[in-house]
Formats: C-alpha cells, sequence, structure tokens
C-alpha cells in the first residue's frame, strides 16, 4: 500500500475517462447534482449510500405536522422534509411564523412550495442555524422541528437548553441499507485519488461500520476526505481518517470545489 505523495492531478484515467473518484454518502436516488458537479472537473461519482429516503403518510403524521407549523419558529431540516411536508399540506398557506432552515438547499425547495420568508444561515450546519438572529431568544417559545427520526440532534437539545419547548413532527424515515460488496469491488477499479465526501455524521458512521477492517485501513492510508463542517472533521479523525479538508458549506457544488482542490494542493491533516 503507498502512501500519497504527489498531489498532483492524475493524468491516467480509467476507461470511463475518469480521472479521480468522488465517494458519495448521500441517500440512495440522490447523487445527481454531485454526478453533475463532478463531470465538469473530470471526475466520477461513486455510491455508498447509507440509507433510502421513505415519506411518512396518515393522520398522526399530518397532526404531528399540524401541530409543528403552528409554533412560534418552526425549522425545517432537510429538502427531504420540504417534500415530505408538502405532500401532506400547502406549505404556502400554512405559514404563520418566521420558518427556518438549516442550509440554501432547504430554503430554496420551501420558496419552489411557494414559502416567500425563510431564514437561512450563511454558515449551512446546525451551528449556523442557531447562531440566527431569530433564535437569539427563545426562553418559552414553542419551536416546531420538520424532520426525521434521527439526526439533527444538537438543535433540538441546543433549543431546549435555551429554554423553548420542542414540537417534533418526523415527516420522512430513513431505511437503512447494506453496503454491497460488489460495490466495494467497483471502488477498487475505480480512478484514483478517491475523496470521501462527507456532509453527514450518521452517514459516515453507518457505512463505516459495514466496511471490512481491509477497506477502512486503506480509506485511511490513500483516501482524502472532504467534510462540510468542524464537527464532521472530528468525527472524521477520531476514525483515523487523515487527509482531511473543510468545504464551503455542504451542497454538490461545495463539496466538489473542495474535493477538486485536494487534487492540487495538500489536504490539511
Amino acid at each position: 500500500m503507498q502512501a500519497m505523495v504527489d498531489h498532483t492531478i492524475p493524468t491516467g484515467a480509467t476507461r470511463s475517462g475518469a480521472r479521480w473518484t468522488l465517494i458519495s454518502l448521500r441517500p440512495q436516488g440522490q447523487q445527481a447534482a454531485l454526478r453533475r458537479a463532478v463531470a465538469g472537473r473530470g471526475g466520477q461519482v461513486l455510491a455508498l449510500p447509507p440509507w433510502r429516503l421513505q415519506r411518512l403518510h396518515g393522520t398522526p403524521v399530518l397532526r404531528q405536522l399540524q401541530r409543528a407549523l403552528n409554533c412560534d419558529r418552526v425549522v425545517f431540516t432537510s429538502p427531504a422534509a420540504v417534500t415530505a411536508a408538502a405532500s401532506l399540506l400547502a406549505l404556502a398557506e400554512a405559514q404563520r411564523s418566521p420558518w427556518l432552515t438549516v442550509g440554501e438547499g432547504t430554503a430554496r425547495a420551501l420558496q419552489a412550495h411557494g414559502v416567500a420568508e425563510v431564514h437561512a444561515p450563511q454558515r449551512m450546519d446546525s451551528e449556523g442555524l442557531l447562531a440566527l438572529p431569530v433564535l437569539a431568544d427563545v426562553h418559552g417559545l414553542r419551536i416546531g422541528l420538520v424532520t426525521a427520526p434521527g439526526g439533527r440532534g444538537l438543535i433540538a437539545a441546543q433549543l431546549q437548553a435555551a429554554g423553548a419547548t420542542i414540537e417534533r413532527a418526523d415527516v420522512y424515515q430513513r431505511r437503512l441499507l447494506r453496503l454491497p460488496r460488489r460495490t466495494l469491488a467497483r471502488l477498487a477499479h475505480s480512478a484514483q485519488p478517491w475523496v470521501l465526501a462527507v456532509s453527514s455524521g450518521e452517514a459516515l458512521q453507518h457505512v463505516w461500520q459495514q466496511l471490512p477492517p481491509t477497506w477502512q485501513q486503506r480509506l485511511r492510508a490513500e483516501g482524502r476526505v472532504v467534510v462540510a463542517s468542524d464537527r464532521l472533521g472530528e468525527q472524521a479523525r477520531s476514525l483515523g481518517l487523515r487527509h482531511i479538508s473543510r468545504s464551503a458549506g455542504p451542497t454538490a457544488a461545495q463539496l466538489v470545489a473542495a474535493a477538486h482542490a485536494t487534487l492540487t494542493v495538500p489536504a490539511a491533516t
């Protein structure tokens, strides 16, 4: 196993024409934006999806959502949360208070459903959301969280610690997937360098636990990692991953730009 010492873009390509590979941990069927961004930079995407997304339906889910949307503040944690909520009721007619999102992708999803006023942080993660002025003083407020089971635990915990009451509406769920061995076989024959894109700590943990020890060691030695937040960088380091760079945010364009930059400059460690 040879350590990386050459940080230039490789000139050799696979039969597909790709010169490097972005390893995606996005949900099943959510790779299109990454593939478009990577194709313009001479690479290819190999997906290791940790789960698939499934909308939740029924009267109890609708009632949960209605209670959440009637709160003093409402937080949508992902574009999938917006899509699932919109399948249950008309969002544009439901807004009664400030609505917030973790990132611009979720904000765009709300705007596409006719929601005009959306608060989104420049720093697109849980910490950025919690720093928004509209959440500066939440003591005694009811805050709706439109989300899925698991994930974004920091948001609810911090808001509750500040004196808010959380009204949670789980409108979709993540169905965990097993990692097919044939996917690792494809990765073994894919163009190097390999750059692992991490925008979810849960996704990284779930996929990492399924990797055979030989593959974990190989990624520690040969892989580069791009993370969407400092917290994710700490998690990656705790797994023994070393060649870690920080992207400007979690969008496909931001992750791919940072991944491509690692091909020409040494990654941070």
